[in-house]
């Protein structure tokens, strides 16, 4: 649910450039700094895995680029799915969506601490599971006290953001021309398998949710028609580029089973071709930056909560702010949720865990993915100015793609975001329920 498109001609001044950044920096997040690990069992699965990635989520740029020009007036991605499919589709896949975005931060605080350790070697004695949940609830108590990151702020953790893949696609580069040798002493020796190439492809999609950032601000984009569909294409694939330099480069120079277990994959990149404490300050910058994603992350859920909260899909009760004006209520109820979900990934290994929660993220993400494709299938069907060329073929493949990821996130992650699906029909009777009764009364 995003906010009216209101205000003057004159607040409408996000260009393509802007538009584009905006979708490079909400996509970009925390994932990619421990993707390398994650992806290192599958091999040059993963590189496939990418490429199928690239492909699937430009399908749904597409679909997120079409959706505004088709319902200008419709409330966000919400309104999309309400208007075509009704009620019931637009809350359970905005639910589902709330429930990644808390689990988002589990993920978070838990990719955190695998670089918090490389940048105070100290802190290896206490447990991870203490730390993340220590960063999640630091972050939940700034926010009820009504802190927020501002725009600056939210710049500069965005340009730290980038310094470690720079380092590493130059790293990379600086090698093939020195020491070419170096990308064939290690090759990954897991064979080609459809199977893999799926799983690989599904972790890979959790570094590009965020793609339909470029939407949320419709009312102050210069030309939006034209600019947020450019600036969703153009930040997907810059994106994604950026994405398989970072995650090949690592693959290719660290042994596999190495890459596998790291906790910090870019730390240890640098440390071994660069030198000894390069790794330490790279990770300081990815532990930075991961702090402000975190608490960015935290003030979203928060605000989000609220919303659905005053929309009438959540309890009233998350709506209410404490004397500072923030949601402590929904905070907190956030919190525990992720804190829940920080002590399930503990139950393997850090890289697992991570893993895990990736993919229970993106399988809470798909839907929402999977109904706006159809939403603009409907479009589609419905005719008139919506029956334009190409809008059935794209809906079908950005649902196409969906149904792929989610075979492809395997069975235990798919049924935990099933579970966390049927666990919102008991609240939507509910508040339907108690909608019902106040208008008979």
């Amino acid at each position: 649910m995003q906010q009216g498109q209101g205000g003057h001609d004159s607040q409408r001044k996000l260009g393509f450039w802007m538009c584009t950044a905006l979708v490079v920096g909400n996509t970009i997040g925390m994932g990619i700094f421990l993707l390398p690990a994650s992806l290192a069992p599958y091999g040059f699965n993963a590189t496939l895995g990418w490429l199928v990635t690239v492909l699937g989520c430009l399908a749904l740029a597409r679909v997120f680029a079409r959706l505004p020009r088709e319902l200008p007036q419709a409330d966000g991605p919400y309104g999309y799915i309400r208007e075509t499919l009704g009620d019931i589709p637009a809350f359970l896949s905005i639910w589902c969506y709330w429930v990644s975005l808390w689990i988002t931060n589990a993920a978070l605080a838990t990719g955190v601490v695998g670089y918090l350790d490389a940048v105070f070697p100290a802190l290896s004695g206490v447990q991870p599971a203490v730390l993340a949940l220590g960063l999640l609830w630091l972050f939940a108590i700034v926010n009820m006290l009504g802190v927020r990151t501002g725009g600056r702020v939210q710049v500069a953790t965005t340009a730290l953001k980038l310094v470690p893949m720079i380092a590493v696609a130059v790293l990379g580069a600086w090698l093939l021309l020195t020491s070419p040798a170096t990308y064939t002493e290690h090759p990954p020796t897991s064979p080609l398998k459809l199977g893999d190439v799926m799983a690989a492809s599904t972790i890979a999609l959790f570094a590009m949710l965020g793609l339909e950032s470029a939407t949320v601000p419709a009312g102050r984009v210069e030309d939006p028609s034209r600019t947020i569909p450019r600036a969703t294409m153009a930040g997907t694939i810059l994106t994604a580029i950026v994405y398989i330099i970072v995650s090949t480069v690592p693959m290719l120079l660290i042994p596999q089973q190495e890459l596998a277990s790291a906790s910090a994959p870019f730390a240890t990149l640098m440390d071994r071709h660069a030198g000894a404490g390069f790794g330490r300050w790279l990770a300081l910058f990815v532990v930075v930056s991961g702090l402000g994603a975190l608490n960015g992350w935290t003030l979203l859920v928060g605000e989000l909560t609220r919303t659905m909260a005053l929309n009438g899909v959540m309890p009233a009760a998350l709506a209410r702010n404490n004397r500072r004006g923030a949601p402590a209520l929904a905070l907190l109820v956030t919190g525990v949720f992720a804190s829940a979900m920080v002590l399930m990934s503990y139950s393997k290994s850090l890289v697992d865990g991570f893993t895990f929660l990736s993919k229970v993220v993106t399988a809470a993400n798909l839907p929402l993915y999977l109904c706006c494709s159809l939403a603009l299938a409907v479009l589609w069907h419905r005719g008139g100015r919506s029956a334009a060329r190409g809008m059935l073929a794209v809906g079908l493949l950005g649902a196409a793609y969906v149904l792929f990821a989610f075979v492809g996130l395997g069975r235990e992650p798919f049924q935990l975001g099933l579970l966390l699906a049927v666990a919102g029909v008991p609240l939507y009777a509910l508040m339907r329920w108690r909608s019902f009764a106040a208008g008979r009364a």
